[in-house]
């Protein structure tokens, strides 16, 4: 009997990985990579910045499998080169720390208001235009953060582009902060294929505040909240893959089972979503992905995202205990709230484009007073 089964566009981005302390738990990650691909699924994403994620993609993927098996993305970073020649040799860094020969898909990170200029100027438009043609690249396209109006003058000026990786999520879908829904039009009016990322909004998503939790566990009992985030963002036209930064093997699981045997929102599910967004409408919530780009510069050290997602206990769930809880384990041996210099450098390199600097003292005071 053959297998009826319809399988989602699913991918596994290696930026949220498991691991043993301070360093990725490579076995883990081999294990999760196995289950991914006896699934039938191939599509991985990382990226120069994200610290020991080539590295761990080398050893638990192209090292252990085909290459014809598999699609490899990752990116080309402008902010994290001192100049022209240094952001170009990112690709040869990644190639050398992956092993993979050659990337299936290359994008240009995080592009957005701040930072578009510098793509320009050092030139890497032409430069992936050029590694395309020289084959170590097949595919190129970037990642955005920003208004629907950039995307299009981007899209307009750069017609070649092969895909455009957005964030995409249900809470997102009209948040005019995000405006996932106008730069999914924007994409896709110019013909593009879409890579989502963000679908589950960093995790926030998979464990939402408690009344959203009601109402999906109500509408589809047994089914997990990540499940119904997922099932939103692949329900959409042109979608090449939907990626999640799983971070163990049971979210692998999880995920798995939903994509595997996929199933578009119906229009009665696509009416709880709507329900679900009319509540995180609502929420009190600090909308913080969790994806750690404030933390890298952060001259002291503190760990934002962390911090946040304790305060996040309180604001969406009222759990005021089990706030002050992981807020003080969150800050031990490393920076506190208090300790920020008003830098601002984390607000700089938000792609949420949060005011960290304002959430972080008025958390601690939430938190401390």
């Amino acid at each position: 009997m053959s297998d009826c089964k319809t399988k989602g566009p699913f991918g596994f981005g290696l930026m949220r990985l498991p691991k043993n302390g301070e360093v990725i738990d490579v076995d883990q990650v081999s294990e999760m990579v196995d289950r991914f691909l006896a699934a039938g699924f191939t599509y991985f994403d990382t990226a120069y910045v994200y610290n020991g994620s080539e590295e761990a993609a080398r050893k638990a993927l192209v090292e252990r499998h085909p290459r014809q098996s598999y699609t490899l993305a990752t990116k080309l970073n402008a902010g994290a080169a001192k100049d022209a020649e240094d952001a170009r040799n990112q690709l040869e860094t990644s190639l050398q720390r992956t092993g993979a020969g050659y990337f299936d898909y290359y994008l240009l990170h995080a592009v957005m208001e701040k930072n578009y200029r510098k793509y320009d100027e050092y030139g890497l438009w032409d430069f992936v235009k050029e590694q395309k043609a020289a084959g170590k690249i097949r595919h190129y396209g970037f990642s955005f953060h920003d208004t629907p109006q950039l995307l299009d003058r981007l899209l307009t000026e750069h017609p070649d582009v092969d895909f455009v990786q957005l964030q995409i999520n249900y809470a997102d879908w009209d948040n005019p902060e995000v405006q996932s829904r106008a730069n999914y039009e924007v994409a896709r009016r110019h013909g593009k294929q879409v890579v989502i990322m963000e679908p589950v909004k960093g995790g926030n998503l998979a464990n939402p505040p408690e009344e959203v939790r009601r109402l999906l566990e109500s509408a589809r009992p047994g089914a997990s909240c990540a499940s119904w985030a997922l099932r939103f963002a692949a329900s959409l036209d042109g979608v090449l893959a939907v990626l999640s930064g799983m971070s163990d093997v049971a979210q692998m699981e999880d995920n798995l089972a939903t994509m595997s045997d996929f199933h578009p929102l119906d229009e009665a599910e696509q009416k709880i979503i709507q329900q679900a967004q009319v509540i995180l409408g609502h929420s009190a919530a600090i909308p913080c992905t969790a994806c750690h780009y404030c933390t890298g510069g952060c001259p002291e050290q503190i760990p934002i995202p962390e911090l946040f997602a304790a305060a996040n206990r309180q604001l969406a769930n009222g759990r005021m205990a089990e706030a002050k809880a992981a807020w003080q384990a969150a800050g031990e041996g490393r920076g506190k709230a208090s300790d920020c210099i008003l830098c601002r450098q984390c607000e700089n390199a938000c792609p949420q484009h949060l005011p960290v600097t304002d959430l972080l003292k008025q958390c601690t005071q939430l938190l401390e007073g």
